[in-house]
């Protein structure tokens, strides 16, 4: 038994525990984990017997080698509708109670899909597939410890390729570059450099800003294996930090610590939290620090359980989570320090491993 067939049961049982005769997947992050498709313009239909794929031409081939356990319906886009091929669907399979992932479909192309299931009971099912997810499996965990592991390598290529002068974009682009020379099968996300007083912008864009002795760097980015991806957050000083900036250092550092310390298996995120933001907000530089401590990541970047800004979850063994406190003062700069922590059942593991000194030689 695979595991595309493991996780189809799964929601299989949860379905039935909700009268549901069938859901339509609509998130391609949701149609890989159940089928293993990594491509675009699919469509999944999972019933109680069976799973389908609706896709056209253009990715047959893809859908055909990459799908487990699951019917391929190549849809002539010109001849019939999508609201038409699942309809078709449903009598086939004797579909009468259909949920679907309302979060994951606009309203105009959902409105052209139920016009075509009027005979079909039709409800709204979110963030089932999503739970699922939370807890990874040994194939899962595998493929995020070696996104990590490209992430770490990368770094340590480009560390010694600051100098006084070079600009975020182009540290940004060699930063890519490494990862994809090292085998990423592409981004994480569109990689985060900034230098100075601009590193105080937590998502920012890199752009012409040049290096100078003495200034902050920020850097967040991430690999991908396997579909799944790393997420690694790393600040340093180009030559000798001043004292405030090992104040804000070793306060985010010591937040950092603090909630890793709590992690394991049957605590909840609210702990790891708290131990997060009593550092922070009894210090100096409250008001400065970042909503929130991190996130579930998977095969997308923001996954639950969201830590800090989300209802509370107690971990298990499995999760996958960020923990990266951050400072961040407007027109000085900021401080963020994020590392990927898997949840086991006597504590975690790091699995991004690149070390954290804080000032790098000139």
């Amino acid at each position: 038994m695979n595991l595309y067939h493991t996780r189809q049961q799964a929601l299989r049982e949860h379905l039935k525990q909700n009268q549901l005769d069938a859901i339509l997947v609509f998130s391609l992050e949701n149609l890989r984990y159940l089928t293993g498709y990594s491509g675009e313009a699919a469509y999944g239909l999972i019933s109680q017997s069976e799973s389908f794929l609706i896709t056209d031409y253009r990715f047959m081939e893809q859908a055909e080698r990459e799908c487990n356990n699951t019917q391929i319906i190549c849809r002539d886009r010109k001849k019939q509708s999508l609201g038409e091929a699942i309809a078709q669907l449903c009598s086939q399979e004797k579909i009468s109670a259909l949920a679907f992932e309302s979060a994951h479909i606009t309203v105009q192309m959902w409105q052209s899909i139920s016009d075509a299931l009027s005979n079909v009971k039709i409800s709204e099912l979110n963030g089932l597939v999503e739970t699922a997810r939370m807890r990874k499996d040994a194939h899962e965990i595998e493929s995020m410890r070696s996104a990590a592991a490209i992430a770490d390598k990368a770094l340590a290529n480009l560390l010694p390729q600051f100098k006084e002068g070079v600009s975020e974009r182009d540290m940004a682009l060699e930063l890519e570059f490494q990862m994809l020379r090292q085998g990423s099968e592409g981004l994480s996300f569109p990689t985060i450099m900034l230098f100075a007083e601009r590193s105080s912008l937590p998502h920012g864009i890199p752009g012409d800003k040049k290096l100078q002795r003495g200034d902050i760097i920020l850097i967040d980015f991430g690999a991908v294996q396997n579909g799944y991806r790393s997420d690694m957050t790393r600040s340093y000083i180009f030559g000798e930090a001043n004292q405030q900036q090992h104040e804000v250092y070793h306060l985010v550092l010591q937040a950092q610590q603090n909630a890793i310390e709590t992690l394991t298996a049957g605590v909840s995120t609210n702990i790891a939290n708290e131990a997060s933001q009593q550092v922070l907000t009894q210090s100096d530089y409250a008001q400065y620090a970042g909503e929130g401590l991190g996130h579930g990541v998977g095969l997308y970047l923001h996954e639950q359980p969201l830590i800090g800004m989300g209802p509370e979850h107690v971990l298990e063994a499995g999760n996958i989570i960020t923990i990266e406190p951050g400072i961040y003062i407007p027109d000085w700069g900021g401080i963020r320090l994020e590392d990927d922590m898997l949840i086991t059942e006597n504590g975690c593991e790091y699995l991004t491993h690149s070390p954290k000194p804080f000032e790098l030689d000139v």
